[in-house]
């Protein structure tokens, strides 16, 4: 592979990477991914230059705030952080030191195109001021990041353009989150006896677990209880992002609502029949709905990303619990037209073979956390 699209990928996978990123090092590491209905941790060891898994765990949101398993919650952060300390004592995670992502909903990702004669340092004076058309709030009830996308990347849109027009302008990636964001997983944290000042948005997680040197544009599919997120990544930058207003909760709503049952004994059916026909062609049906729906909104971003840079989409991986519906896979294939994979993160670790077929089938709940987990280890 040519050296500056190693550097591409590199560049595109720091960037953004971490706002507030910590200085430490350790060769121990805890990744963190607190979601809207589950925790997920992952502890990491490095030895030997390899990262190998010491311990990961999940654990349901929903009885914290007495409600379903599987279900959308808005807990306080003292009940975030009771639950966090249970998960890890229960997955018997040892290091303190960890690293919490930050979820894509709490935040706004866009790309803003600027004059290429503008210098560096003159980019933290003219961003704010850009942004500001894409931020709905007031710029200083933010904290911005931002990434210049190298021009090897540029040069990717189009054959048919001039090297002069391509290098008039330069495409920045810019990420705001809302100040009071950080602020409620800082005090999460005052409330647990871990210890970090490292934060990571989960996309940037994800991308560092379960993408590989893909160089062509990919669709990165994320199922979460109540959004999917949708990104398409390349060359390890982040062209476009997109949030689908629909997730995993709303089947199970759905099948409850159809069927006349109780949200936990409709989530116990969408996890078993899914989109398999053949267990329950009633259960399959009322699930195929919010997919379709949300297949639909993904195909829509995705015309009018090949639309614009005239390319295609070479790949989709999905993460997320959602994702592990039965028969999304095959699903996805049918509407997509190119390949479909699961994010397989823990292959990008040392485990004992025994524990292969159980981390692969889960891997893709875990990717955030092994993301956050590897980072601290790099």
């Amino acid at each position: 592979m040519d050296n500056s699209f190693k550097k591409i990928i590199s560049e595109g996978l720091k960037g953004l990477s971490g706002i507030f990123a910590s200085n430490k090092k350790s060769d121990e590491a805890l990744g963190i991914d607190i979601g809207s209905s589950s925790i997920k941790v992952v502890q990491l060891k490095k030895k030997g230059g390899k990262a190998i898994l010491e311990t990961y765990g999940v654990l349901a949101l929903g009885p914290y705030g007495s409600t379903d398993i599987g279900a959308v919650t808005n807990l306080g952060p003292e009940e975030v952080a009771k639950a966090l300390m249970d998960v890890i004592k229960e997955s018997n995670v040892t290091t303190k030191f960890a690293s919490i992502s930050i979820p894509s909903l709490s935040s706004l990702i866009f790309t803003i195109t600027l004059p290429s004669k503008i210098s560096e340092k003159d980019l933290p004076k003219v961003i704010p001021t850009e942004a500001r058309k894409y931020i709905p709030v007031p710029i200083s009830e933010v904290t911005l990041d931002w990434f210049v996308i190298p021009e090897e990347a540029e040069s990717f849109e189009s054959e048919d353009k001039t090297k002069d027009i391509v290098q008039s302008k330069m495409e920045v990636l810019v990420v705001a989150i809302h100040n009071d964001t950080l602020s409620r997983y800082q005090e999460i944290l005052k409330k647990t006896d871990l210890q970090s000042d490292s934060f990571e948005m989960e996309i940037f997680s994800n991308i560092r677990s379960s993408f590989g040197h893909d160089l062509a544009p990919v669709l990165l599919i994320d199922f979460g209880a109540s959004k999917t997120k949708v990104s398409i990544v390349e060359s390890g930058v982040v062209r476009v992002f997109h949030v689908v207003n629909r997730g995993s909760q709303d089947i199970t709503r759905n099948i409850s609502q159809s069927l006349s049952i109780p949200f936990g004994e409709a989530e116990k059916l969408k996890r078993s029949v899914g989109l398999d026909s053949r267990i329950d062609p009633k259960v399959c049906d009322i699930s195929k709905l919010s997919i379709d729906y949300i297949f639909s909104d993904i195909n829509s971003v995705v015309l009018a990303f090949e639309k614009k840079y005239n390319k295609n989409i070479s790949k989709v991986v999905m993460v997320g619990g959602g994702s592990l519906l039965n028969g999304l896979l095959e699903r996805a294939k049918e509407s997509f037209r190119v390949e479909v994979v699961y994010s397989n993160p823990f292959l990008r670790t040392e485990a004992p073979a025994f524990l292969a077929p159980v981390l692969e089938t889960s891997g893709p709940e875990f990717a955030v956390a092994v993301g956050l987990a590897l980072r601290q280890l790099s």
